[in-house]
């Protein structure tokens, strides 16, 4: 009669052992439990059957920089006889299951292939991989039903594994964050460290502890702290007393999302985004929008496929409502912005930073990347410029259409309280900071 083992696995790493899918790319600070729960889900699946498991970084200079340790202590822990630990690998004497362990940073194509018959990758410090290790590996796990499994604390936002596969994911690739509060096995001395670390120095708490790449300094607009106070605020406005100031940023690309942000006075909300949709569909969907909560003002970007869209909700009748906003154009601010997209951008900032607490909705958690995009520059008149959409598109791996779509809706310092009464608006003073 074959032992019986009890493994509990916190709700987070489950997709793991019962979810087939390309792509497992899991990250997050400092005790989120990653490794542990990783090393456990492979050890229990090869148990069950034989597999092939490749445990890979960029750096193996020995076994000892491997996660060889790791998994021969959780072998200790559950008792599994089954395994033979082995200098450099470690087999299942009873089903052949068997780890080999590899570094990337020297393989090429010919030495990599020894992985071709590979059904689960783990790559471990994933942060470290480079493009060219990545672009090497890919193709070479190959096996039909082949895995590749990603555990990794991000270092920059441009980590060459997160731009290919965790920017812009595809339906082959899950994306998860776990932080030590969503561990439920971790230790309580981590969790002081860390509220402590949240209480001297918020910036490396965001790194260390959330996972959030290292800011950028004096480079970013927006900083990741200003965001994360607004996603963690909770501010109760009553009988919707502030306009609704809707932003839309229609997709320009195959690749880019439709974009919608609603906002009142201190909150944004209800952040929502659509791929593959016609003019006519976002059309619709901003049709709808108007009907059912009707803002005050419903403000579209024109580049691209936005000047069709607009005339569309134009000949509709909703011509008291939309305004067109083209993101090159003049500053209304023309002595500090250097064009409307630097102006928005910079309102969302002051709104963020302002004496008065404001709050972000956003369950999809991919506002705090967006706004900490872009880098900020200045003419020679000094006026404030972004960095270019394409330039970030590129160093990132996708646009920051959310981000644009809340900036749409600091279009104008000032709006009307209402779009009931069309002859004679209602001004509010000062709406960026209410």
């Amino acid at each position: 009669m074959s032992k019986r083992i009890s493994v509990e696995i916190a709700e987070p790493f489950l997709p793991l052992v019962n979810q087939s899918i390309r792509v497992k790319f899991y990250h997050g600070g400092r005790g989120g439990g990653k490794s542990y729960a990783f090393a456990d889900a492979l050890l229990m699946l090869g148990l069950k059957s034989k597999l092939f498991i490749a445990c890979l970084r960029e750096i193996q200079d020995t076994i000892k920089d491997s996660v060889h340790k790791l998994l021969s202590d959780r072998i200790s822990v559950y008792g599994l006889e089954e395994y033979e630990i082995k200098d450099s690998e470690i087999v299942n004497k009873i089903n052949g299951t068997r780890f080999i362990f590899k570094g990337l940073r020297d393989q090429d194509p010919q030495k990599i292939k020894s992985l071709e018959g590979v059904d689960i990758a783990w790559i471990e410090e994933a942060q470290t991989i480079t493009k060219k290790s990545w672009d090497i590996l890919n193709p070479t796990i190959r096996k039909d039903g082949s895995e590749v499994w990603i555990s990794m604390n991000r270092e920059e936002e441009n980590d060459p594994l997160w731009v290919a596969l965790a920017a812009n994911p595809d339906e082959r690739t899950l994306v998860v964050k776990v932080n030590y509060y969503d561990n439920p096995f971790c230790p309580d001395e981590l969790k002081l460290q860390a509220e402590k670390c949240k209480e001297q120095d918020y910036d490396d708490y965001l790194h260390i502890w959330e996972g959030e790449p290292v800011q950028q300094g004096d480079k970013k607009l927006i900083s990741a702290s200003a965001v994360k106070r607004a996603l963690s605020n909770q501010i109760d406005m009553p009988n919707n007393s502030q306009p609704l100031i809707v932003g839309v940023d229609p997709a320009r690309f195959g690749d880019d999302a439709t974009a919608i942000c609603f906002r009142r006075g201190r909150q944004a909300y209800r952040i929502k985004t659509y791929r593959k949709q016609s003019v006519v569909d976002v059309a619709n969907i901003v049709t709808a929008i108007i009907l059912e909560y009707k803002p005050a003002r419903v403000n579209l970007d024109v580049g691209g496929l936005g000047a069709g869209l607009y005339d569309i909700l134009e000949d509709r009748g909703h011509g008291d409502v939309i305004r067109a906003v083209n993101f090159a154009s003049e500053a209304q601010d023309k002595e500090k912005y250097g064009n409307r997209r630097a102006e928005m951008w910079g309102r969302v900032n002051e709104w963020l930073n302002a004496d008065l607490p404001v709050s972000i909705v956003d369950p999809d958690n991919v506002i705090l990347t967006d706004l900490t995009a872009p880098e900020k520059k200045y003419d020679r008149l000094q006026r404030l410029l972004l960095e270019k959409k394409e330039d970030i598109k590129k160093r990132i791996g996708r646009s920051t259409d959310v981000g644009d779509a809340l900036a749409l809706t600091f279009a104008e310092a000032f709006y009307p309280s209402s779009i009931d009464l069309p002859t004679q608006e209602i001004w509010v003073d000062d709406n960026i900071y209410l």
